[in-house]
């Protein structure tokens, strides 16, 4: 699996206001439900995660009145804080909606029982019929009662067949039976309709892991936390998949990221120390926090900076293209070059001072490996970046010049400038515009844009 610096570069849509999002509708409905849904897979989710802390601490105060409750408790079971939304959900199960994640949260924990009563008081309320349904059926499939469940299914088969969560339950039901080849079936048929039905995706990557394609299950695994709600599970079982492939920062990552929901979660916890216990295996975060930033600084191109037009040329006559190029040559060697003077070296100092650089710091160390990737890459950042490009449902001309650049992934193409990608034979400004449309509307970017 690659991943590239590109990533920081990713979901830069307008600016989330954290606050709004939690405190500014009227009424916390689907629409105000699915906004907060869909921002929790941008880069302004630690945002959102001290809103959510901070309105969490309003609630337990006694402030609060039963609206703050409902936003407390659903964004406490979009970040996999079951217990908490069950404590917030409880005090508002007259909300069709917070009753409705209630059950959510209730089978999360196991409390099947309790989770089908609570799907169905949420379809006598006015949520979906057909998703309280089959949720209901699977509450039921999972206290033992498989028949009861597929005839639940079955039921609503004419309406619900369309739906990815119908064919994620019979999946399951054929999963239950020991019908695996009707399962995955069924299982690959929910992703179809929906690629980020996490549940399907998880069942996916299980049975990947159990057969030995652990590069595939890691896909899918990926792929389960790219979107709300957070699945602790997928999160654990990728930790360990990470760790597996020496992983050790992505590993920890996510074993971090389930302690931050769960805080007692045991095998997280005994996985995190096992990490940090090991000494070839030590993880110094600000440390390589920092690393990342200084090679992604260093990355950058000169021509992201006012230089003069004879200080460019200049440097581009002696190959010097990067803020790290002028950290392994001397001023000497500056000078030396074909109309380089004292005028330009100041422009030179000036530039990389304002970055803490200098000229020659890295004369003699290695040059750094510029496509060094962040080390707090997230399962859901990583899962947008391995997507692959086709689909951008791009022109035959652009498919062609990404083919012929071999780009496969989104991560691949956000780390090229348009530069890089106007210098390919026959990709033109039009090619550049429609990659560039076709980014923005994942809430992504090309490298400099």
């Amino acid at each position: 699996m690659q991943t590239f610096e590109g990533l920081r570069m990713v979901k830069v849509a307008e600016p989330i206001d954290a606050r709004e999002l939690l405190r500014g509708e009227d009424t916390f409905g689907t629409d105000a439900i699915a906004r907060l849904d869909r921002a929790l897979s941008t880069a302004q989710l630690g945002q959102i995660r001290q809103e959510l802390l901070a309105l969490q601490q309003e609630v337990d105060s006694g402030k609060a009145d039963k609206g703050l409750m409902l936003r407390a408790g659903i964004g406490a079971f979009l970040f996999g804080q079951h217990r908490r939304a069950v404590h917030y959900l409880e005090k508002v199960v007259d909300d069709p909606n917070g009753c409705f994640y209630l059950a959510q949260a209730l089978f999360s924990l196991e409390r099947y029982a309790d989770a089908a009563e609570r799907f169905d008081q949420a379809a006598k309320l006015g949520y979906d019929k057909l998703d309280c349904t089959l949720r209901r059926a699977g509450a039921l499939r999972c206290l033992g009662q498989v028949d009861q469940a597929e005839e639940l299914i079955r039921s609503v088969a004419s309406k619900a067949a369309g739906r990815a969560e119908y064919s994620y339950q019979m999946g399951c039901i054929f999963d239950d039976r020991g019908d695996m080849d009707r399962a995955v079936e069924y299982y690959e048929r929910a992703v179809d309709m929906d690629q980020f039905h996490s549940r399907a995706q998880f069942r996916l990557a299980a049975l990947n892991s159990l057969h030995g394609n652990d590069d595939e299950a890691i896909r899918r695994y990926e792929q389960s936390l790219s979107k709300p709600p957070l699945h602790l599970g997928a999160l654990l079982n990728l930790g360990l998949l990470y760790e597996d492939k020496s992983n050790y920062a992505a590993a920890a990552y996510c074993f971090r990221r389930i302690l931050e929901s769960d805080p007692m979660h045991p095998r997280a916890n005994l996985y995190l120390r096992d990490i940090e216990a090991t000494s070839d295996m030590y993880y110094d975060e600000e440390s390589a926090r920092h690393e990342a930033r200084l090679a992604q600084l260093l990355s950058r191109p000169i021509t992201d900076f006012e230089l003069s037009v004879r200080s460019r040329n200049c440097l581009q006559g002696m190959n010097i293209y990067t803020l790290g190029d002028l950290t392994h040559v001397t001023e000497q060697d500056l000078l030396g070059g074909k109309n380089f003077g004292e005028t330009s070296l100041a422009e030179i100092r000036e530039v990389l001072g304002a970055h803490g650089l200098r000229v020659g710091q890295n004369l003699h160390k290695a040059l750094p490996d510029f496509r060094l990737p962040p080390i707090d890459l997230s399962p859901q950042e990583q899962a947008v970046l391995n997507t692959p490009i086709s689909e951008l449902n791009l022109s035959v001309r652009a498919r062609k010049c990404m083919s012929r650049l071999g780009i496969t992934t989104l991560g691949e193409l956000v780390h090229r400038t348009p530069d890089e990608l106007l210098s390919s034979r026959n990709f033109g400004v039009t090619s550049l515009n429609e990659i560039r449309a076709k980014l923005g509307e994942q809430g992504m970017k090309l490298r400099n844009d």
